[in-house]
């Protein structure tokens, strides 16, 4: 924790004045308990913050996580990691920052975003790159952290966009969508959640290096190992015809969202509209209740680049854009 004369009258770089009341350490493994019993019940915290999801690759990242107290009462963590004297919050995850209880309110906020500055500078941090939690993710409004990072003249680098389905409100499709489905139900295709995970990452890793020369992010040991301990959130979707394996969808889930994590399908599959049709049974049937359906990112080069064919597929079902942005502090 930082010291009381730095708590008591340092004015800070969000211009808020720090109290004695608020105290931030680092995250420790004995704290495995209450971090993941405060995700579960945060406001815009997902299972992606949950230890048993975030340490699978401890071993690439030098963990530097923060815990938040004011006074006795645990009011944020932030997952984070360092490379020298830069904060990262969080390179292995798909969005990050602070994770807050539904006590946290904005001038608390500025404390807390203070007091970890300040924390962080004594132990020789320069720079923190903070990647925000995209609003369709959070149970409650959460984004107080925002105007914090206005406060402290947060420079955004990056927008990514997100092209996201409001389930309750969905937009009309477009006929080539439905053409598509089509074509794969005269086929007779068959959608259904499978635990084939070995099968369908030999199709996804074939998919991503014939198309995009690149791999999936997880190894099949990895995803596998996070299905098991997150079953009801990691899920698997297929599209197969006379038991031969088409194309799939990995899944997810969260509170108010379907996030697609991978998809892919095999040339045949792509012919047979196979995609098209195992989406519409994840809207129409299996996610129909949820809040949000997200379909992930289309943009590249620090969002920058624009991926046309890919993000006009996504709003051929509905989709429509969501930004995540991601900023840099200056200490």
């Amino acid at each position: 924790m930082y010291d009381r004369e730095i708590l008591d009258d340092t004015r800070n770089p969000t211009g808020a004045r720090t109290t004695a009341a608020v105290v931030v350490r680092r995250y420790d493994r004995a704290d495995i308990e209450i971090w993941n019993a405060f995700v579960a019940t945060s406001k815009n915290g997902t299972f992606l913050f949950d230890r048993a999801y975030m340490d699978y690759h401890a071993d690439r990242f030098s963990d530097f996580s923060l815990v938040v107290h004011n006074g006795s009462e645990l009011i944020a963590l932030l997952p984070a990691h360092n490379d020298g004297d830069v904060l990262h919050s969080h390179d292995g995850l798909t969005y990050g920052g602070f994770i807050t209880s539904d006590r946290m309110t904005m001038p608390v906020m500025l404390e807390v975003f203070s007091g970890c500055c300040a924390f962080l500078q004594r132990l020789g941090i320069s720079t923190i790159t903070y990647k925000t939690i995209p609003h369709i993710y959070h149970r409650q409004p959460a984004e107080e952290d925002r105007y914090a990072l206005f406060r402290a003249d947060a420079q955004l680098y990056r927008r990514d966009l997100l092209s996201t389905i409001d389930m309750g409100r969905r937009l009309p499709t477009q006929l080539r969508r439905r053409r598509g489905a089509a074509k794969a139900d005269r086929a007779g295709v068959v959608f259904g959640e499978s635990a084939e995970w070995a099968s369908y990452w030999r199709l996804l890793t074939t998919h991503l290096e014939d198309r995009y020369g690149v791999r999936p992010v997880h190894e099949v040991d990895e995803i596998r190992l996070l299905h098991s301990r997150f079953p009801k959130n990691i899920r698997l979707f297929t599209a197969t015809c006379d038991r031969r394996l088409l194309g799939g969808l990995v899944i997810y889930e969260t509170e108010t969202v379907a996030h697609l994590q991978y998809a892919a399908a095999s040339a045949e599959g792509l012919a047979l509209g196979c995609l098209d049709g195992l989406f519409f049974h994840l809207l129409d049937v299996v996610f129909a209740h949820k809040r949000w359906f997200d379909f992930g990112n289309s943009t590249e080069r620090q969002g920058r680049y624009l991926n046309s064919g890919l993000v006009i597929q996504k709003e051929g079902f509905g989709g429509r854009a969501v930004a995540h942005d991601f900023y840099r502090v200056v200490l």
